[in-house]
């Protein structure tokens, strides 16, 4: 079921918010089981098969989990059972993402393994709910999630505001909040501001995303064939579809779940008004970035700064002065990290170019840092202030853009395709076809402006503390959210828009991870 579509809008959310609120008043058991029950039926709307998985593995990890933390005095049966656990998830996830890709690409090969039509269908949020649960298991063996009912658990996995495309919760700040007796209170500024957010986002998805959906699609099916306006208007078309659809779903998540009186860490926070790319990942689906920070890269570069001391090399700050250990200690785990990034976004060799682009950006960004990096130097103001930091977001822009593209296509060669368009490689006059890409330019300045220059959600209703995460900038007063007359209107008219350019025909883009 899509948050877009009109079913959810009229039908299930009405159902599950307003039994909710009748469930709350019976108890904590209750509400929870009443959001658990409909969170399975938000879930199982377009594929009932899929509940089954979905509820075995939660009921493996849960058990996988209850056995760590039993074992604790017991350490080596504790990392047992969380290897069995990691990887029977990762399994899981590899099965339906990767398996039959790979079998695909060795059939191209001439190793014959199963005819190349053969195939499953992905499981909608698999990735989301199979990262959550290793989290989970994770937490348990460090100690850091102890106890916990089995409906809270599975409210914790299923609850349908970030079931299928995140954000990627931890267990240790959701289920305080679930357990939490005001959870289960009527609060009408909570409504007031989830219902207003969450239709910022259906706004952002409905009137610009999917708008630029059109443009881009059309441009990577003819990349081959652009001339240097359309390639250029067909791939910032594209980051900009991304950035609003992305956007969206995270407000709208954010707001769904204040409804029940629930905070969600924030998953985007202005990417593209990063002035590198460590900050662009620091603003851009913030969760996965938190979650591969604690689980993946933090590991991995402890690891080997311990290799690097037992073998009587330099750690920490003095080590990364010397080219061997700046490399080892930044590069090697930036790499890795950032490789099964493009992977987990999918089976191909252009996620992995995206990947890997990135970890080029940021081992020269961490590079940069170290060696131009002045403590002492003058604090820049007024026009030198915004000259350089305008020159640092539009670089990081172009950066992203670039790996966006490979992120997009459907192949290394489209993405080339495209990216030797944008360079003036075919040049042509603009077809009458293509003469839309002029009217799409247009609106594109319009956008950038707004992406640029507005205040993002977050910003908007920093006081009222919507998220778990604070904003990285404050906004003039005039420009914050206030339960006025004014703001009332004004919300009012974005969600009547919103609503009526609803189709239900279109589905988040990160739906597909």
């Amino acid at each position: 079921m899509l948050f877009n579509s009109l079913p959810f809008l009229l039908l299930f959310l009405p159902l599950a918010w307003g039994g909710f609120q009748l469930c709350a008043r019976i108890g904590h058991h209750t509400a929870v089981g009443w959001l658990v029950g409909v969170s399975l039926l938000f879930y199982g709307w377009c594929n009932p098969v899929y509940l089954i998985l979905l509820c075995g593995s939660i009921i493996f990890n849960y058990a996988a989990g209850l056995l760590i933390q039993k074992w604790v005095t017991k350490p080596a049966r504790q990392e047992a059972v969380l290897a069995l656990g990691v990887s029977a998830n990762l399994a899981l996830l590899c099965y339906y993402k990767y398996l039959f890709p790979l079998l695909h690409w060795a059939d191209q090969f001439g190793v014959h393994i199963v005819a190349p039509e053969v195939s499953v269908l992905l499981p909608v949020g698999i990735s989301f709910f199979t990262f959550t649960q290793i989290g989970y298991l994770i937490d348990c063996k460090a100690g850091i999630t102890v106890g916990s009912r089995f409906l809270d658990y599975a409210l914790f996995v299923t609850f349908f505001p970030h079931l299928v495309a995140g954000p990627i919760l931890h267990h240790r700040e959701m289920m305080p909040q679930f357990e939490d007796k005001r959870t289960l209170r009527f609060n009408p500024q909570n409504i007031a501001i989830g219902l207003t957010i969450f239709f910022i986002g259906l706004a952002k998805k409905d009137l610009i995303a999917d708008f630029f959906a059109g443009p881009a699609n059309d441009g990577f099916n003819n990349a081959g064939r652009l001339g240097l306006v359309e390639a250029w208007s067909s791939a910032l078309s594209y980051s900009v579809q991304l950035y609003y659809d992305f956007s969206g779903y995270s407000e709208m998540a954010i707001g769904l779940a204040l409804l029940f009186n629930i905070r969600f860490p924030a998953n985007f926070d202005s990417p593209y008004k990063s002035a590198s790319i460590i900050d662009f990942w620091q603003r851009w689906h913030m969760t996965l970035s938190r979650y591969l920070n604690l689980y993946l890269y933090n590991p991995i570069a402890l690891w080997v700064a311990r290799r690097r001391a037992q073998s009587g090399l330099a750690v920490g700050r003095q080590g990364l002065k010397s080219t061997s250990g700046f490399i080892s200690l930044v590069a090697f785990p930036t790499f890795f990290t950032m490789t099964l990034v493009g992977i987990w976004h999918g089976a191909g060799y252009n996620f992995i170019i995206y990947g890997l682009l990135h970890a080029v950006y940021l081992t020269i960004n961490h590079g940069w840092r170290l060696l131009f990096h002045k403590k002492n130097a003058p604090e820049l103001t007024g026009p030198a202030l915004w000259f350089s930091t305008a020159w640092k977001v539009i670089l990081t822009y172009l950066a992203v853009l670039v790996s966006l593209i490979f992120f997009r296509a459907s192949s290394v060669s489209q993405a080339l395709d495209l990216l030797a368009s944008m360079a003036g490689c075919h040049p042509q006059p603009i077809a009458p076809e293509y003469e839309v890409y002029i009217h799409v330019g247009k609106r594109l300045v319009g956008v950038f402006l707004l992406i640029w220059m507005a205040p993002n959600v977050l910003q908007i209703f920093a006081q009222w503390n919507p998220s778990l995460s604070k904003p990285q900038a404050t906004i003039p007063a005039w420009l914050q959210w206030r339960p006025t007359p004014l703001w009332a209107v004004a919300m009012a008219l974005v969600a009547v828009v919103a609503f009526l350019a609803v189709s239900g025909q279109t589905e988040f883009l990160y739906f597909h991870f």
